[in-house]
């Protein structure tokens, strides 16, 4: 009876672990994954995940051009299949776009053929509306495990995660107020901020919008794409 307890509990311990692991925020298996950059600037990436949607990206893109912030917009391919229009401003007003699956599933136990599918197709729609430069990707819900690293290794992908995620606290995203003071509190040089703002549920954090940018550009911080990020980073 001891040993099936004992056996037990080393196999909850290796799922809790292995759960544990697949939602790092700075650490996969194998290949690159940047969550936040090192940088002697104070240089700051917004990104933004989800969507392109109809009702929403009109009103995010003029907050940004108001405030002349450039972000990165990590999409799902469904939806930019759905709203290319939508997609194609973004591009027009010089964002980053980025990979965020096709159907956003949590991409672990997952085939290697459903998850070549998913970035595949992506990077299909996003080449469809005009979209020339290198993609990044980002795992939905910040899932990985085994073999989605192994593919994104493979393809020559990098993996982008985040540092800033104040909506995943129930007590931080319920207001735009806390929303924009827990980023500007724990902004860093070289940091990238994760917000949802393509949903009529994200109302708070379309809110937030001006208040971050406001605070962190009077804190000395110049917001640039993922990639420029990336670009900017000291070895």
């Amino acid at each position: 009876m001891k040993k099936i307890f004992s056996v037990l509990l080393v196999i909850i311990l290796t799922i809790v672990g292995l759960w544990q692991l697949s939602g790092s925020r700075n650490y996969q298996i194998v290949g690159e994954l940047i969550s936040r950059v090192n940088t002697h600037e104070r240089l700051i990436a917004l990104t933004f995940d989800d969507g392109p949607t109809k009702k929403h990206t009109d009103s995010v893109l003029a907050m940004l051009a108001e405030h002349d912030v450039p972000a990165t917009f990590f999409v799902t391919g469904k939806e930019v299949d759905i709203f290319p229009d939508e997609a194609r401003k973004i591009l027009a007003a010089g964002h980053q776009l980025g990979n965020h699956s096709w159907s956003h599933p949590r991409m672990v136990l997952k085939s290697p053929a459903f998850i070549a599918e998913e970035i595949e197709k992506t990077d299909a729609a996003l080449r469809a509306i005009g979209y020339q430069e290198n993609i990044l990707f980002r795992p939905p819900y910040g899932k990985k495990l085994f073999v989605l690293p192994w593919y994104l290794q493979k393809t020559g992908r990098t993996s982008v995660t985040w540092d800033i995620e104040p909506e995943t606290w129930p007590d931080v995203a319920k207001s735009a107020q806390t929303i924009a003071e827990h980023v500007i509190e724990n902004a860093k040089p070289g940091s990238i901020i994760l917000l949802h703002v393509m949903y009529d549920s994200r109302e708070e954090s379309r809110k937030a919008l001006p208040s971050i940018i406001n605070g962190l550009k009077e804190q000395g911080y110049t917001f640039v794409t993922v990639s420029d990020l990336i670009e900017n980073r000291t070895q």
